[in-house]
């Protein structure tokens, strides 16, 4: 009877795991993009125990979504530059946004500690081990690393508005401002304005590039 139990239980055991691979494989990994399917009841119970293996991932992604994707629109939109006559005015809003990216980046490190080590802890057989690697670097490792690539340029375009806006307001005798037209009276300020600003237009063309990136790693091109 001990014998029989034992082999009923591998048989489970086996069923369970071809079902998660099977979910992993055609729900996951071969659909283009970044893709969290949310298992129905019926799915989640056919894999068993493994469906929390699945939750290490879910979890994951729900966590990004909270913590970072959805606060990062509000820092971008805080962090806007809009024209360089208002960036002296704005230099509180650049600050506050500059803080909030720090926030940000803390919060998409933990989130991925949280998930690695939670998959360290997990249990599984080399064929299921296999196919998790795989989609866990398709939905965890690579969008986190991808986003934190948007984190630098973003800083850095902040960090050369709040430059030119403190050398505006350091130089405000030689600039004036006419509705929403910046004209400089000394040539030597604005030579060294327009430096500043083309240097802050090759660090936005970098955000760019990071966005595409990411985009592309959402689409699965």
């Amino acid at each position: 009877m001990l014998s029989m139990l034992l082999v009923a239980c591998g048989n489970k055991e086996a069923e369970q795991r071809s079902a998660f691979i099977a979910y992993l494989q055609t729900r996951v990994l071969d659909k283009p993009g970044l893709r969290v399917p949310t298992p129905t009841a019926e799915e989640k119970a056919s894999f068993g125990d493994y469906a929390q293996h699945y939750a290490v991932i879910t979890d994951f992604n729900e966590g990004m979504n909270k913590s970072v994707s959805q606060p990062m629109t509000q820092v971008m939109n805080k962090g806007a530059l809009r024209s360089f006559v208002d960036l002296p005015a704005r230099r509180d809003d650049l600050k506050a946004a500059k803080e909030g990216l720090g926030g940000l980046r803390t919060a998409l490190d933990q989130q991925l500690a949280k998930a690695d080590a939670a998959r360290a802890q997990l249990k599984q057989p080399d064929d299921l081990k296999q196919v998790y690697a795989k989609a866990y670097e398709k939905t965890v490792t690579t969008p986190a690393t991808t986003f934190k690539e948007v984190f630098p340029p973003v800083d850095a375009v902040i960090d050369s508005a709040l430059a030119i806006a403190d050398f505006m307001e350091k130089n405000k005798s030689k600039l004036r401002v006419s509705g929403g037209t910046l004209t400089v009276t000394d040539p030597a300020v604005g030579d060294e304005l327009n430096k500043m600003a083309q240097q802050m237009g090759k660090q936005s063309a970098a955000i760019n590039t990071a966005q595409d990136k990411m985009r592309a790693v959402m689409r699965g091109s």
